[in-house]
């Protein structure tokens, strides 16, 4: 497009999950109970984790740091959403909306590099219950952590790097509910050939080169699990109750970003809803569920809570 016939775009106008009035007040009641329940139920174990020296051990190094970014990331999308819903006002600025993109893509890359870590974690402990306390150290459990994080930052600057550098000459309206990456590409007037080649590489190496490895990782958890004389059920459930969370976060965010073409549509926005939204909420559940230390160190903490409720008042 020539330089002259054009307006450079100032702002975005996000539609949201549905434009219907009828629907609002029950998207808005919906999605502020799932975000609260994420909020609370991430701080709840990360608090558990903190407060109870039980579990100062690597697996719940990790699980504090799948907390801490679920509760982040969601943090980025929905509380907009739900006031996009309560506004007639549905704009976001140009520079709110690359903000908006680059941590929510620093965040959830980080957290797909994360739950690989964490699946490598569950094969040692299962595979290689002998050795896990010489290869899962401390120090070798926070420099999987900072890797998650430097890998996240890294792609996630490259990926902005990329769309900062493409002209938006209209339209500027996002059929979607926060500006992801594959939504303002459509919106571009630029050649987007080196633009798609960054999101298809980074996508390849945060999604399916990670999801891989926990699949690998769960084949071999679930062959020793049933190699296993006693407590087998538990076991098996545990590892496919974790499995379902990852396929759902992994399957969902894949089908959005490693199509070659992708049109907006309500089924798009649908699948976004369980990458963002839902499997944060289901994470601290899963991960925790059947977690006897996890549950001690909650029911210690209520317990303290009551006693410090109930101190009688010196007169």
């Amino acid at each position: 497009m020539e330089s002259g016939n054009y307006s450079k775009v100032t702002e975005f106008i996000l539609l949201g999950l549905s434009t219907d009035p009828v629907l609002q007040i029950p998207l808005f009641q919906f999605f502020l109970i799932v975000y609260m329940t994420t909020v609370v139920g991430n701080v709840v174990l990360i608090a558990a984790v903190r407060v109870d020296t039980r579990l100062h051990k690597p697996m719940y190094l990790f699980l504090v740091n799948l907390s801490f970014v679920d509760i982040c990331y969601t943090s980025i999308t929905v509380p907009k959403m739900l006031a996009n819903i309560l506004t007639v006002n549905k704009s976001i600025s140009f520079s709110g909306c690359l903000v908006q993109v680059y941590c929510f893509l620093l965040l959830v890359e980080t957290e797909c590099v994360l739950l690989a870590f964490m699946a490598y974690d569950r094969f040692v402990a299962i595979c290689n219950p002998l050795r896990y306390n010489t290869i899962m150290k401390s120090v070798v459990c926070v420099k999987m952590v900072s890797a998650s994080w430097l890998t996240g930052g890294i792609i996630s600057s490259v990926d902005i790097f990329a769309l900062s550098h493409l002209t938006y000459c209209g339209p500027n309206t996002i059929n979607h509910f926060f500006c992801e990456a594959t939504y303002l590409l459509q919106l571009s007037c630029s050649d987007l050939s080196l633009a798609n080649v960054v999101k298809h590489v980074g996508s390849f190496a945060v999604l399916l080169a990670p999801l891989s490895f926990i699949l690998y990782s769960y084949v071999n958890i679930i062959r020793a699990v049933f190699r296993i004389q006693s407590r087998r059920y538990k076991a098996f459930s545990t590892c496919v109750s974790h499995l379902i969370i990852v396929i759902l976060f992994y399957g969902s965010a894949l089908f959005i970003y490693m199509r070659p073409e992708h049109t907006a549509n309500l089924a798009d926005k649908i699948l976004s809803v369980f990458y963002t939204v839902i499997t944060p909420m289901l994470n601290p559940i899963i991960y925790s569920l059947r977690n006897k230390d996890v549950h001690g160190a909650l029911k210690n903490i209520g317990k303290s809570l009551s006693e410090i409720r109930y101190i009688p008042k010196k007169v």
